[in-house]
């Protein structure tokens, strides 16, 4: 609903009304109704601070959904009570909204489809798989693990390249420090020293230059951060980035797993729903990259044509080597949803054994790498100390 301001005439006088409205032919039909001459009508624009937007806590929809149904509740008492015990806001105007299209004779599913914006396509197809067959709860719950195994998966993921990025950070800051500050002070113990190591010179130069233009290579610096910055929140940069990125053989390999894992685990999920084998795997390969969409396009016409799923998928290389016999083993026994899920799980756990192989492996080579290069600058530093004192005792 939408808040409304109108200048009216009534009794011969002129008034202010505030009103709720869905659009504005809505509100001026409203006044019509009462009699009044209306004079202008206005939506209300309130001044915000600018912050975060307020987003539906899908989620906990879900699961008080779930548990509402669970407890005997039709779907329209469900929603109504978690409506009347929402906070204004978000929350109840959606829930509001929904119940609106349920009571002019909506399915839940169309209700959602109206809001795309705050109900994903994935969960707008669970709903309507399950809305025939009476199992509306078991689809969400369903949904709602996926969800949240999705969430496990990214976590873990973002966990493990969070420690390399701070100690990328505090050795970049110390590196500055080394550069910048103490460097340029053993420097001056030497600028009068006549024969110099190499390592000697190099911090008389360097230190020379820190004080003609340290001010000068200081704003470099910050502008190469704050352009690298800008750079890093292009998307034009980021996808060439991690086309690069990806091109790596053993991170490309990874990251096939996850995209395959969460190929099946969301075609698995709604064959289990009821929902036909080529709508299914029509739903899930919208979560597929770009790059895979013209393979699932062929894979699709062949398997309109009669041909097998396995073999479909693996010919245009949507599968590995195990999804591929598991798959067979499926269409085989008619349990392809169970295969499906028993695929996603094989590749999760191969992607957690690579996600903790690369914490043990990497972030003590980042430690070394980083370490490596700070005591190359202390060693630069206090090597010329040595050499002096070796030949004043010679």
């Amino acid at each position: 609903m939408i808040d409304f301001e109108a200048r009216i005439i009534r009794d011969g006088h002129l008034q202010t009304l505030r009103i709720q409205a869905p659009d504005l032919a809505q509100a001026r039909r409203q006044l019509q109704d009462d009699g009044t001459q209306i004079i202008s009508v206005q939506a209300r624009r309130e001044l915000k601070l600018p912050g975060r937007r307020t987003k539906f806590a899908l989620g906990l929809f879900i699961q008080e959904l779930v548990v509402l149904l669970d407890a005997g509740l039709v779907l329209v008492e469900a929603v109504e009570t978690l409506r009347d015990k929402a906070e204004p806001g978000v929350n109840r105007q959606v829930m509001s909204e929904l119940l609106e299209s349920m009571y002019q004779g909506n399915a839940l599913s169309r209700a959602m489809q109206l809001k795309p914006q705050t109900f994903p396509s994935l969960l707008i197809a669970t709903v309507a798989s399950s809305e025939h067959s009476g199992q509306l709860s078991v689809a969400l719950r369903r949904y709602h693990h996926f969800e949240a195994h999705l969430e496990t998966v990214k976590k873990r993921v973002s966990g493990a390249l969070m420690y390399p990025l701070v100690v990328l950070s505090v050795g970049a800051l110390v590196l500055l420090f080394l550069l910048f500050f103490v460097i340029p002070r053993f420097a001056s113990v030497f600028d009068a020293v006549a024969d110099l190591p190499a390592t000697a010179r190099f911090m008389v130069w360097w230190g020379a230059l820190v004080q003609a233009r340290g001010m000068e290579l200081m704003l470099g610096a910050l502008a190469a951060v704050a352009g690298l910055v800008l750079l890093l929140r292009s998307a034009a940069f980021k996808h060439r980035a991690a086309t690069l990125f990806w091109k790596i053989p053993s991170l490309g390999a990874q990251r096939t797993l996850f995209i395959l894992a969460r190929f099946y685990r969301t075609a698995g999920m709604l064959l289990m729903g009821g929902m036909p084998v080529v709508t299914a795997i029509e739903l899930s390969g919208a979560l597929l990259p770009s790059e895979r969409q013209g393979a699932l396009r062929q894979a699709m016409t062949d398997i309109q044509a009669g041909q097998p799923l396995s073999t479909s998928l693996a010919r245009h290389q949507l599968t590995t080597a195990v999804a591929e016999r598991l798959l067979r083993v499926g269409e085989q026994s008619g349990e392809l949803a169970a295969m499906c899920e028993r695929i996603a799980q094989f590749h999760d756990e191969a992607l957690e054994r690579a996600i903790e192989l690369f914490s043990k492996v990497f972030e003590p080579l980042l430690m070394l790498v980083v370490g490596g290069l700070i005591g190359l600058i202390v060693f630069m530093l206090y090597m010329p100390i040595f050499e002096l004192a070796g030949s004043i005792q010679g």
